[in-house]
């Protein structure tokens, strides 16, 4: 098996919370390549994963294969639904869960890379971003608000995230977000919008790697596994499945036949 060896990298994480997700399993699979690993956190959930994290009760899920803890060398604030801290309403700027972090949005996280790191400091930057305030709603019951409010926090994010982190990104950089087939087949159950929001996402992907390609330097991918180390630097502007070639089935199957 060839080894991913990430050693001098910084990468990104947006999208960390906690350690259920795919955002934190593949900041692990980061670390434990070597690379240094920053996260973006919603900052109605930052207080509580920084307790988490100082309290221990994460450490099983932190340790990694040599043995040491998964360390996070910076955690920012971050709600991607904002470009800039002036795009959000004075009800989330003055919420108490928000105003003592400092600027949350997009433009903010940039800011502070800058500051904390200089120039250009990132080499990966991980798009784990997904919220439909109505993905259990049917799309013919889906409201315009939640509509919208999926395609936003899900697919216009990392349009913005790339704007604004590209000129920070070191040439040979790569952006990398998580999609799900729901984008091309009817997933019942997977409304409120988010199917939209995936087909979005990939459409922008290949957009996006054609600008941000030329422009600063870097790939852009939308994939269901790990694709961010140089050993991927042939690939650019693609969506890849790694489900074991599921989403290429109209129907599912089970080791006893077809359902």
């Amino acid at each position: 098996m060839l080894s991913i060896d990430l050693k001098g990298k910084r990468a990104l994480v947006a999208g960390v919370a906690d350690d259920g997700g795919y955002g934190f399993a593949i900041a692990k699979a980061l670390a434990e390549a070597g690379a240094t690993v920053c996260t973006g956190t919603w900052p109605p959930a930052l207080n509580i994963f920084l307790n988490l994290l100082e309290r221990g009760k994460m450490d099983e899920a932190r340790r990694m294969a040599d043995g040491a803890l998964l360390v996070f060398e910076k955690i920012y604030p971050l709600d991607a639904a904002y470009d800039t801290l002036a795009d959000a309403p004075e009800e989330i700027r003055t919420n108490k869960r928000y105003r003592e972090v400092g600027d949350f949005s997009v433009a903010g996280l940039a800011q502070r890379f800058v500051q904390d790191f200089g120039a250009q400091p990132l080499d990966i930057v991980i798009h784990s971003l997904a919220n439909g305030p109505e993905v259990k709603k049917p799309l013919l019951e889906t409201s315009r608000g939640g509509y919208l409010a999926a395609v936003s926090v899900s697919a216009y994010s990392l349009v913005s995230l790339v704007a604004r982190l590209g000129p920070l990104m070191r040439r040979g950089g790569s952006f990398l977000s998580l999609t799900y087939m729901a984008s091309e087949r009817v997933v019942p159950g997977y409304g409120g919008g988010m199917s939209s929001a995936k087909a979005a996402l990939e459409s922008d992907t290949r957009t996006l790697a054609f600008e941000a390609g030329r422009k600063y330097g870097v790939r852009v991918n939308t994939i269901s596994a790990f694709l961010a180390s140089p050993l991927g630097s042939g690939i650019t502007g693609a969506t890849i499945y790694v489900d074991k070639g599921y989403h290429a089935m109209g129907v599912a199957v089970t080791a006893g036949g077809i359902l």
